[in-house]
């Protein structure tokens, strides 16, 4: 009697492999590893394709790394630097050789980062083969899979290490949802306006008000 194949759940072949799941997700989508669908819609992945993936591996020629670490304020450079020391252990122990360590003060809705626009330049110049960050958000706030297209296009992947955000970034995406409406209002009724005050200020009281909920 012929024996089926063993078939893995994502979060094992994750932990086989030492890859995330979006790099997982990525390779499913791309056809670089072979995954079979369940009447329920969940992958499931050939345990002899997990083999091949990891022989292959193991015989993958150098991979440069730049790790990215972003924080929107300078009280909080302590996660910062834990950013970079996870970041660094997770290079270590996937073989990647980290090239720069590369690290911005500021929001994810500014685009003139130093760090960021450094980290362009090795991308262009084909100095790297993978940016590695915990969560999307550390490089930009909106449009991750623009930049994501833009890496790939210079054959630069972006592996995320965590999929969702901390619940201790609430503040941060309140901060640049402010950022976002004050922008826009003094767009529409000038920076000195009365109505672009009085709808900054509604804004303001709606995200306490969210807030509050959120809490109680």
């Amino acid at each position: 009697m012929e024996i089926s194949e063993r078939l893995l759940r994502p979060r094992e072949v994750c932990e086989r492999l030492g890859i995330s799941y979006t790099t997982l997700y990525r390779w499913i989508r791309d056809g670089r590893i072979r995954a079979i669908r369940t009447a329920g819609g969940k992958y499931r992945i050939p345990e002899s394709e997990v083999k091949r993936i990891a022989e292959g591996l193991s015989t993958l020629v150098e991979t440069r790394a730049v790790i990215y670490a972003r924080v929107s304020s300078s009280d909080q450079k302590s996660d910062l630097e834990r950013q970079v020391e996870y970041l660094t252990q997770y290079c270590s122990a996937r073989g990647y050789r980290v090239v720069d360590v590369l690290s911005d003060v500021a929001s994810g809705l500014n685009t003139n980062r130093k760090g960021l626009l450094k980290l362009f330049n090795y991308v262009v110049d084909r100095q790297v083969d993978v940016v590695v960050v915990t969560y999307k958000d550390r490089l930009t706030r909106f449009g991750f899979e623009y930049l994501e297209y833009f890496f790939n296009q210079y054959g630069v992947r972006v592996e995320v290490v965590f999929g969702e955000e901390p619940k201790d970034a609430y503040q941060e995406l309140v901060e640049d949802l402010l950022a976002v409406v004050t922008s826009f209002a003094g767009k529409l009724y000038g920076l000195r306006s009365h109505r672009k005050k009085k709808l900054v200020e509604g804004f303001k009281k709606l995200l306490e008000e969210v807030e509050k909920e959120c809490v109680f």
